[in-house]
């Protein structure tokens, strides 16, 4: 795929009136971007227009002519219509019509398992990249991971724990979340022996050792999030866990938890990813600390579709991570107004 000029480039961004996505139309056009918004809610786009100035155009996941529409002479399309499950195969097809790359912002992991078995050689022959899972749960493990491993592209193991304050889900967590549900069958998912499996016994609490100042903190052992996709995907490990401090872990599956804040408004919350890899009695450790997982999505997803737009990539097309896709380390520094970032070395 040809690099593109980033100054003034059009960016289709569906379910741009959700709360991610308006802080992607505001991250695009702080960096200078046009934004088109787009999703099925033709009252919520009107409301988005007015009060951004930005051209709507509405669009249903399952009316593709309106779907291309919305896409028609954009340089890419950042999906954040949750659930991936229904959006994500639509919006993709729409992307590989139009010849432009596709990120999306999804947590969900079999949403993006699925992207990536049912996409890879369609987006490889279009010569094009989709980029699922380019969010915080996702895309910042993995880029710790493959930083972390400098240039090693195998481990025995990666765990990667979240330490947040507090976890508020937007609406459009809790539904992605009771799709994912579903599909499980009541039961859950973790990544051993080299593929996802499908476990009905309930999880472990133990203790993660969290750099100060959070320190110590119980965690629901295998609490898996998105990074059991994309770490995998392009790094040799075998053994990919992940964890949740527990109070962060009752907050989302709680049905009685606050809402997040009001859409384009940011929420007190803090982060805190601690990424260990071991290879024999070999480790590596990477961190990032922040604010917000909502709101540090956005510029994850908008950097990384400006590094696609204008070239600074890997030689990648087809369903990637964006470990493989970008170089770890500087991506991460590249967000160094949004992440505070340790990495060894």
């Amino acid at each position: 795929m040809a690099a593109a000029t980033q100054k003034t480039a059009t960016v289709t961004v569906f379910g741009a009136y959700g709360h991610t996505g308006r802080f992607v139309v505001a991250e695009l056009r702080e960096r200078g971007f046009v934004p088109v918004l787009s999703g099925r809610d033709a009252d919520k786009l009107a409301a988005l227009a007015a009060e951004t100035g930005f051209a709507s155009r509405p669009a249903a996941v399952d009316d593709p002519a309106a779907l291309d529409r919305a896409l028609a002479g954009a340089a890419a399309v950042i999906n954040c219509a949750g659930p991936f499950a229904h959006t994500a195969a639509p919006v993709v097809e729409a992307a590989l019509r139009a010849g432009i790359p596709y990120v999306d912002v999804a947590a969900e992991i079999e949403a993006n398992a699925d992207t990536f078995a049912d996409f890879a050689d369609r987006a490889r022959e279009a010569g094009t990249v989709v980029l699922p899972a380019m969010a915080f749960y996702g895309a910042l493990g993995d880029l710790l991971a493959t930083a972390a491993l400098d240039g090693r592209t195998t481990a025995d193991e990666a765990h990667i724990a979240y330490a947040l304050s507090s976890w508020h889900p937007t609406e459009g967590t809790r539904k992605a979340g009771a799709v994912s549900r579903d599909r499980r069958g009541g039961g859950r998912v973790v990544f051993t022996e080299g593929r996802l499996q499908y476990r009905h016994d309930s999880p472990a609490t133990v203790t993660w050792p969290f750099p100060e100042p959070v320190g110590p903190k119980d965690v629901i052992a295998e609490f898996t999030m998105a990074d059991v996709v994309t770490v995998p995907s392009h790094l040799d490990i075998p053994e990919v866990r992940t964890y949740m401090t527990t109070t962060a872990a009752h907050d989302v599956l709680s049905p009685t938890s606050p809402a997040s804040p009001a859409p384009d408004a940011h929420s007190d919350q803090t982060f805190l990813i601690d990424v260990l890899l071991r290879t024999g009695d070999e480790e590596h450790r990477a961190t990032a600390r922040g604010k917000d997982i909502y709101a540090v999505t956005a510029p994850l997803a908008v950097e990384a579709t400006a590094r696609i737009l204008t070239g600074r990539t890997h030689p990648a097309t087809g369903v990637t991570s964006a470990g493989r896709l970008f170089d770890a380390r500087d991506f991460l520094e590249a967000l160094s107004g949004h992440l505070d970032v340790q990495l060894p070395g």
